[in-house]
């Protein structure tokens, strides 16, 4: 079986329902940017950047920045993480990527106004879970006052991967909505036009003895358990 067989039949076996989002400001929302930073995104950047042009990730990257530029001529709320990790502190399985104070570190070149930009909030992150990463040492999390402090009733998240940092950070915020931490939060909505994951395919992991990851596939199994766990998945975001 191909490979665009078995994609066909995992969406047949395990389809993922998306409806359409259209945002008019009645319903406070803030956006998540998890990720989109050149380690993961820019080619030739780093380990874990696309070493050609990918088209999902780059289709990730011009809906980000479109969703983004909404948010802020509305001063609606944005979050952005950027994984950023001391060079003597590992993050196994994978290898060193997104060093603190490097290029990959740093928001890829189409979103680095949002670090000038006043109605955004960055929030460096060292592990995989963005929402474990907002946790500061006094016991606080940067990312559930963010919420509270706007008063957010849903986030939209976008970003990358799909099936690692989004799902985990997503995850993690529906538990934090079920346990009433982020009141008044109520949805979790995960765009997946504005998600992609990286792609290594079966014959690739087996050269460098890694796991295989084939982009379309997992982007798919991302978006199938973030919607198990309780997110909403769209496949259209429109004002």
């Amino acid at each position: 079986m191909g490979s665009s067989q078995a994609i066909d039949l995992l969406k047949e076996e395990l389809p993922v329902e998306q409806d359409s989002l259209v945002l008019s400001g009645d319903v406070k929302t803030g956006l998540v940017i998890v990720d989109v930073v050149n380690g993961f995104c820019t080619v030739g950047a780093g380990n874990l950047a696309p070493t050609v042009p990918d088209k999902q990730i780059s289709g990730m990257v011009d809906e980000t920045l479109r969703l983004a530029k909404v948010f802020c001529d509305n001063k609606w709320p944005v979050f952005a993480f950027l994984d950023s990790h001391h060079p003597d502190i590992p993050e196994h399985p994978y290898p060193p990527h997104c060093i603190a104070g490097t290029d990959e570190a740093k928001l890829v070149p189409a979103l680095q106004w949002l670090e000038n930009e006043p109605n955004a909030t960055l929030r460096c992150k060292d592990c995989i879970d963005g929402f474990l990463a907002s946790i500061e040492k006094d016991g606080s999390n940067v990312f559930v006052d963010w919420v509270k402090t706007n008063q957010i009733k849903a986030i939209l998240v976008v970003g990358i991967c799909t099936d690692i940092c989004v799902l985990d950070f997503v995850c993690s915020a529906l538990s934090a909505r079920n346990r009433g931490f982020l009141s008044p939060l109520e949805d979790v909505v995960v765009y997946s036009g504005g998600c992609a994951t990286f792609d290594l395919p079966p014959d690739v992991a087996r050269t460098v003895k890694g796991l295989a990851h084939p982009q379309k596939l997992m982007h798919h199994v991302g978006l199938y358990m973030a919607k198990g766990r309780g997110a909403k998945v769209v496949s259209e975001v429109s004002f």
